[in-house]
């Protein structure tokens, strides 16, 4: 007996995990290193490319709770980005490297788990299979999805650039977190005056963009959560200064002044040698983005290790396809997990990787699907994948809103979210030894 996972990104490494932590043997497919999609440059797993950053550590904050309550499910992901940890104030940001690296060891090493390297091209049909080749998905595959599914969304998705440490000017730069939350050194913020901005804005909406060849360019869909920073820029002269660029929170020690636009680089690894340019994912064409990004005092003579880059993001019209379990209405053997159910973001994928393993299982075994509670953060998401309402369904990420409004009306936002959280993981706990099951 042994269940078929397609993709080893976050998601399908998570199902794989989870189905083989629960004796049944899997056949993981992957197509790297024989094939890599223009994001991709690793062989390993699980590789990050838009962001190091896991987002909110607090467990009083929806992603903090979301990663809680993995790491209580028992996820393979959590254990080891907590091990791997680099500083982001009040983010869990990890060394992508040994992030990818950790997680590879743990997947080949299983004995139960075999790597099947190469293309998939055509959807399985001889188990019970759990599709997670991502918002990457080959050509070939895709279609056979497409053909399955009878529809199928593009938008374009966006990573921002690296550069070295040493390359940054930190004449023009200071470390500082919003607020000192998280230590001084969690950031290194790059201001820039009136003066410096506008000249900045303005060439950053006139620069030059990469073409895009691999649908059609005349009416692409932008996922908000990774909107390119120039298309931002276009909404208006203070759009950035409200978004990747807000400068509330900081003060420059060099002028005892809050700055009038920043932007935060965060480091991309331990040894704090390459710093991520936050909340600048970008389609500008290489030279470009030396030259536009250059304008900000701090990068001047910046050393880029990776440029932004665009690319191809597809995902399905889950609540006419998916249960709340992750697989298909009328197909129950196939489960689909990670971004292209319509999660955002890197633990969302892995998350929806995991309750997709545990579901494949349970269903091998012939049991129902394990559905947790909507007023927990996994419950939620897995609800707004299967259920959303609205006509023009779009990607969600962990947020208290999805969240079942609570008994008590109350005011302060922390508290409010501090009680959501504790509801969340009460709700868990007492479902745990269920879902603990092997």
């Amino acid at each position: 007996m042994y269940i078929n996972v397609l993709g080893a990104g976050l998601a399908g490494c998570e199902a794989a995990w989870q189905i083989a932590r629960r004796g049944i043997n899997v056949r993981l497919f992957e197509m790297k290193p024989e094939k890599k999609t223009p994001a991709h440059s690793s062989d390993n797993f699980c590789e990050l490319i838009c962001s190091n950053s896991l987002k909110a550590a607090r467990v009083e904050s929806a992603a903090g709770l979301l990663k809680e309550e993995m790491r209580r499910i028992g996820s393979l992901l959590m254990s080891v980005a907590d091990k791997c940890a680099v500083p982001a104030g009040g983010a869990l940001a990890v060394d992508r490297d040994a992030f990818s690296g950790g997680v590879t060891r743990a997947i080949r090493e299983h004995p139960l788990i075999e790597i099947v390297a190469g293309e998939v091209t055509e959807i399985p049909s001889d188990t019970v299979t759990v599709i997670a080749t991502g918002p990457l998905t080959s050509d070939a595959l895709a279609e056979k999805i497409i053909s399955l599914c009878g529809d199928s969304l593009h938008f374009f998705d966006a990573a921002a650039p690296i550069v070295t440490a040493e390359s940054i000017d930190m004449n023009h730069a200071f470390t500082a977190s919003r607020y000192d939350k998280g230590g001084d050194d969690a950031y290194i913020n790059c201001p820039m005056n009136k003066e410096e901005y506008e000249a900045f804005h303005s060439a950053l909406i006139s620069a030059e963009r990469a073409p895009r060849h691999d649908v059609d360019v005349m009416n692409p869909k932008v996922y908000e959560g990774c909107m390119p920073v120039e298309i931002l820029a276009q909404r208006g002269l203070d759009t950035l200064r409200f978004g990747p660029m807000k400068p509330v929170g900081l003060r420059d020690p060099k002028t005892g002044h809050r700055p009038w636009a920043v932007l935060q680089l965060r480091t991309e690894n331990s040894e704090k040698t390459l710093y991520n340019l936050v909340g600048f994912q970008t389609n500008l064409k290489f030279p470009e983005q030396k030259r536009v990004f250059g304008m900000i005092p701090a990068l001047k003579n910046a050393e880029y290790m990776r440029y932004g880059v665009m690319h191809r993001n597809t995902f399905l019209d889950s609540p006419r396809l998916l249960t709340a379990a992750y697989n298909m209405k009328e197909r129950p053997e196939l489960f689909f997990a990670g971004q292209m159910t319509g999660v955002e973001g890197y633990m969302e994928s892995a998350d929806s990787g995991m309750m997709a393993g545990i579901n494949a299982v349970r269903i091998v075994r012939g049991e129902k699907p394990l559905i947790l509670p909507v007023e927990t953060m996994t419950g939620a998401l897995a609800d707004y994948v299967a259920n959303a309402q609205s006509k023009d369904f779009q990607p969600m990420g962990a947020n208290l809103g999805i969240l079942p409004p609570l008994e008590e009306s109350i005011r302060d936002k922390k508290e409010r979210a501090a009680a959501y959280s504790a509801r969340a993981l009460k709700k868990l706990n007492g479902i745990l030894p269920d879902i603990g099951k092997v």
